[in-house]
């Protein structure tokens, strides 16, 4: 990471690998974990620090592993106007997200290893925090869908996609699952349902009619055949962005060890009565379900049948958002709020701080093969998150970070927001701070 940096994270209330926390030091070293020191045992107390050493008091603050978000859309190259990985990541920063993991769908697409590095260069003088960029898959099996890297894997559109990217024949996917063993991340949206449907409700211009053509059955039915193939060829198996209770029950029925799966906040916590509350800045997809489909992903997540939780970050600007539907495009910003959001739910009781930090961290970290990663102990990168889970304070629309300038989530009254963000064992974010020299490192993923 950083040749000589070094820092010390005095008096921080610190998340441990096993799950439980201890009041004590973390000492950073070259942007590695080098020390972590309960300050209720007898352990040698880190030294004080000498002049080139940056020290944090974080009494009163919880330290976690930082968010490793791995499903975001940061519209560079070619979208600028939306997002670029600058804004991006200054939004990331913001959010205690230090590590991403960004999506094919830009301009020019990501299907080759030209692209490939176009887009890692970018990023290298561009992004705040750690970078890694999905391979897309077009229905011509290219070489470089297996040759390219790194990449966390290949990402196929089985719907709510247009031109090359989309891939909704059978026999073209089943090329692609029977190529190779890289990871194979789905959107899993039945394309032919979606068009039928489209033309059964055609003429509609309530966006709460957008949950209906993209309904839980299109879900379910794309799901079905990515298992089904995954299955045949015991192929590495990621289902992103769950939506809807049925494909929850049926990973819950049939999970094969190599299947994961990952959930949104807004598929946790939103549902179709948000439309009449901030109607297109509620559309996105897959789109919003029910309560019901919130209460079973709720419980699939906690029993580990889904793995972990990402973004689906996919900002538009409000001028774009404001068309009339169908016009409006799909999509919602979420790396600043996703981590207050789920540490509030985990303050109301809904779940643990620990079981947060593994299913927006830990586990992400593991299912990717991103090694280093995930968690406070030595050896490990300082990519870390200090939080306030005292004080409550609700989403702002002039406090944001993303270049669109709006959350789904505005005026929400959150807490767990990030006090202090280090990547690389530099600090990124500092009590509202950005410090926008910092730059974030290519992820490695271990085959």
């Amino acid at each position: 990471m950083v040749a000589n940096s070094a820092l010390i994270v005095r008096h921080a209330r610190i998340l441990l690998p096993d799950g439980n926390f201890i009041i004590g030091d973390v000492q950073v070293t070259g942007g590695t974990i080098v020390r972590v020191i309960d300050a209720s045992n007898s352990a040698q107390p880190i030294s004080s620090p000498g002049n080139d050493t940056i020290e944090i008091d974080a009494s009163g603050l919880t330290l976690l592993p930082g968010v490793i978000d791995p499903q975001v859309h940061f519209r560079d190259p070619g979208l600028e106007h939306k997002e670029d990985l600058f804004t991006a990541t200054c939004a990331c920063a913001k959010g205690g997200v230090t590590s991403f993991l960004e999506m094919p769908n830009t301009k020019p697409l990501t299907t080759t290893q030209a692209t490939l590095n176009s887009k890692l260069q970018l990023a290298a003088q561009k992004c705040l925090v750690n970078y890694g960029f999905f391979i897309g898959a077009t229905p011509e099996v290219l070489p470089d869908l297996i040759q390219a890297n790194p990449t966390p894997g290949i990402k196929i559109f089985m719907g709510s996609m247009h031109g090359p990217l989309l891939n909704d024949q059978e026999e073209g996917l089943e090329k692609i699952f029977a190529y190779g063993d890289r990871l194979i991340a789905v959107h899993a949206e039945n394309q032919a349902r979606i068009t039928e449907r489209r033309q059964q409700f055609a003429g509609i211009t309530d966006p709460a009619i957008h949950s209906q053509i993209q309904d839980n059955q299109a879900a379910l039915e794309a799901t079905q055949l990515a298992m089904k193939l995954s299955k045949k060829y015991q192929r590495r198996l990621h289902i992103l962005h769950m939506s809807t209770a049925e494909e929850a029950d049926l990973l819950r029925e049939d999970k094969p060890a190599w299947v994961t799966a990952e959930v949104t906040p807004q598929h946790l916590l939103l549902n179709t009565s948000a439309y009449q509350t901030i109607g297109t800045l509620a559309q996105m997809n897959p789109p919003l379900r029910s309560p019901h489909d919130n209460e079973v992903l709720w419980q699939a997540l906690l029993d580990g049948v889904i793995d972990f939780i990402a973004t689906d970050h996919a900002p538009h600007t409000l001028e774009e958002k404001a068309q009339t539907y169908p016009n409006s495009p799909s999509g919602m910003p979420g790396v600043e709020t996703s981590l207050p959001l789920m540490l509030t739910q985990a303050m109301q009781g809904r779940c643990t701080v620990a079981q947060v930090a593994n299913w927006m961290s830990t586990a992400v970290a593991k299912a990717y093969r991103i090694p280093n990663k995930g968690a406070i102990a030595p050896g490990y990168d300082a990519d870390l998150v200090l939080v306030d889970l005292d004080t409550y304070r609700p989403v702002l629309r002039e406090e944001l970070q993303t270049k669109c300038k709006w959350s789904p989530f505005e005026g929400w009254n959150l807490t767990g927001f990030p006090v202090v963000t280090i990547v690389g064992g530099q600090v990124v974010f500092d009590r509202g701070t950005i410090h926008p020299t910092v730059r974030g490192q290519a992820l490695r993923f271990d085959a």
